[in-house]
């Protein structure tokens, strides 16, 4: 593996790639991309005599100098492990030029793990076939020949080939779309000047249209759901604005978002110019719109500067989601924060237990050692809610948000284009409060415990839950009710609440040990009708509920859910939970046997292994 970065062969202390010139034709029968890849090469080094890249399931057919046409040779060494492909070493020569371009042709493979194939039957509208990828965290190399590490960034320019029915969308501006001469297909034409790491790259090929929802934001779906999303949406530009009050001018220009298919394994995926976002967002009510904060902030955190590699994804993710809730603070009050700040130290702690129960305890860490581990089987709340909680103390430690928040504006200021590692960020933050108080406040920090412990931070925040009290009353009331007296439980008791409470009254009721009685978690739907919900993280919360007092009955609702939406968020606590279920485990096995053909690559790989059915 190559350099600092264990998940990439690519040797990035002496080669780096600048631009990417990426000119393919989408090919729905053969289910593969195929055409060249233009890299331009930056020597650090002078004696450099080849060019390591990582490939994955590609067919490499030639490789040539773009200034000579002099062919390369080139080798695609087997893999010692399959989780991190394969080396691409291409004997480049001797010569003087600090950069080169080389140019490869390559077809993509039908099993390619960055790329979902969908036939036009699961789509929404059933007209055209869909294709949609997702580079993160090391998918990229199963797309082109590249340095599948988000320590190298590049700017790219694209031209893709496809059928004229075909929209084509790319993480990139979107620049023309042209009539190839004597062929039904059309060309796109796309160009992305600020540099962006591997996983960044994103393409989207599919009956889609869109709807303007801001003055540079548009959203983008199936025909079927895009007014819907348009009204879903339709406050972007204002968290865009607050996101710019906070962290500095949005450079990206266009701030699109793509509702995708429902196998869509994340909320959302940041790619610059087109965020990407699951359609379980889609509440009705703008309930759910809070991802879109999310990943409107990773525009500054992770795509501005970025974690140099996955094992400090916590840079990314955990200033992410600091400033998604300085975002929600403006749009919906500082008790929002403190809640959602709350909920999600809830879910770090749900999150620790089950990886320590489940043998997987070094993933707790905020800094871990992924020598040899796919970043897909570490993927977790961890950094993101582990990193949050630590700018939170220091934000605590030093002095409040008044002081704090300019820290993270001159934080992006100072990396912005760059890759970082835990060490420069902490470098930096030493230089921003460098005051001989600050530097005593700053010592007392454990900082080998924060990064590198296992389990919960070494540190329990205390936030203001009074905007809760609602639910947290109802859920009391629930718990100390007699079995034989719900009838003073009525509809109107959550009709005032927004969802959010409602979330927080089923999570006090989840959490409750011993559990409920059965009696009330039915009498619980009987008043509620928590089947029928839309809110897909209600449901969830309601679901995990109903397995928890071994509810059989709510079986098939389960099932349901997981086979009309892919999330991983809900799709592997619920396997999980249903495997752990004597009775439920064989039905859990038999759905996901019967269903994995239509789940993403990653998410199926995943709950194989949660379903012991890796082996």
């Amino acid at each position: 593996m190559g350099n600092d970065d264990p998940s990439t062969y690519a040797e990035t202390d002496k080669v780096t790639i600048s631009s990417l010139f990426w000119d393919v034709s989408v090919d729905f029968i053969t289910q593969t991309i195929s055409g060249y890849a233009h890299l331009t090469v930056d020597k650090k080094i002078e004696d450099v005599h080849s060019l390591v890249l990582d490939v994955r399931d590609l067919t490499v057919e030639s490789v040539c100098m773009k200034d000579t046409g002099k062919a390369c040779q080139f080798e695609i060494s087997n893999p010692r492990n399959f989780t991190f492909g394969s080396k691409l070493t291409i004997t480049i020569g001797s010569f003087v030029e600090k950069s080169f371009t080389i140019i490869i042709k390559y077809a993509t493979s039908p099993k390619s793990s960055a790329l979902q194939w969908l036939r036009p039957e699961q789509t929404a509208g059933k007209r055209q076939p869909y294709l949609f990828s997702q580079c993160q965290a090391i998918h990229a190399r199963s797309l082109l020949p590249c340095q599948d590490t988000p320590a190298v960034k590049f700017s790219y320019t694209a031209q893709v080939r496809a059928p004229r029915e075909i929209t084509v969308l790319m993480s990139a501006v979107r620049d023309v779309t042209e009539p190839v001469a004597d062929s039904s297909d059309l060309v796109t034409k796309f160009s992305m000047a600020i540099p962006i790491p591997s996983y960044l790259l994103a393409i989207v090929a599919g009956d889609v249209e869109c709807r303007q929802i801001g003055p540079r934001s548009r959203v983008w779906s199936e025909k079927e759901m895009v007014d819907a999303a348009a009204a879903e949406f339709s406050e972007t530009e204002e968290m865009l604005q607050t996101a710019e009050s906070l962290m500095g001018p949005y450079i990206w220009k266009v701030y699109d978002l793509l509702v995708l298919p429902p196998s869509f394994p994340y909320g959302g995926m940041e790619n610059p110019c087109l965020t990407f976002v699951t359609p379980t967002l889609l509440a009705g009510d703008k309930s759910l719109a809070d991802v879109i904060a999310h990943e409107i902030s990773h525009s500054w955190t992770g795509n501005l500067v970025t974690n140099k590699t996955p094992e400090h994804f916590w840079l990314n993710e955990g200033h992410t989601r600091f400033v998604e809730r300085m975002i929600l603070a403006r749009l919906h009050g500082e008790p929002y924060r403190q809640l959602h700040s709350y909920q999600g130290w809830k879910s770090l702690q749900s999150e620790v237990d089950t990886l320590t129960k489940t043998g997987k305890e070094q993933f707790t860490k905020l800094v871990p050692d992924l020598t040899g581990v796919d970043p897909d089987d570490a993927f977790s709340t961890v950094p993101y809610e582990k990193g949050f909680a630590l700018l939170h103390y220091l934000q605590t430690l030093l002095g409040g948000p008044a002081v704090f928040e300019p820290f993270l504006k001159a934080y992006i200021n100072n990396f912005k284009y760059k890759s970082i590692n835990t060490q420069d960020w902490k470098q930096f933050l030493y230089e921003y409060f460098s005051s001989e108080e600050d530097n005593i406040k700053l010592n007392t920090v454990d900082w080998e415990v924060w990064f590198h412990g296992l389990g919960m931070p070494p540190y329990e925040p205390s936030y203001d839950l009074s905007l809760a009290d609602p639910s947290n009353n109802l859920a009391r009331r629930w718990i100390e009710q007699s079995d034989d007296a719900l009838d003073v439980f009525s509809p109107e008791d959550i009709n005032s609440l927004p969802s959010i409470l409602v979330r927080e009254f089923l999570s006090q009721l989840v959490l409750q040990e011993p559990p409920l009685s059965l009696i009330k978690v039915k009498h619980l739907e009987h008043v509620y009708a928590f089947n029928r919900v839309r809110n897909s993280e209600t449901r969830f919360k309601w679901l995990s509920l109903c397995i928890k007092v071994k509810w059989e009955d709510c079986v098939p609702h389960v099932l349901n859910f997981l086979n009309e939406q892919g999330r991983m968020k809900f799709v592997r606590p619920l396997y999980r939970d249903l495997y752990a279920w004597e009775f439920a485990r064989p039905l859990a096995v038999a759905n996901f046997k019967m269903h994995k053909e239509e789940m993403h690559n990653t998410t199926a790989g995943l709950v194989a292994k949660d379903l012991k059915l890796d082996n």
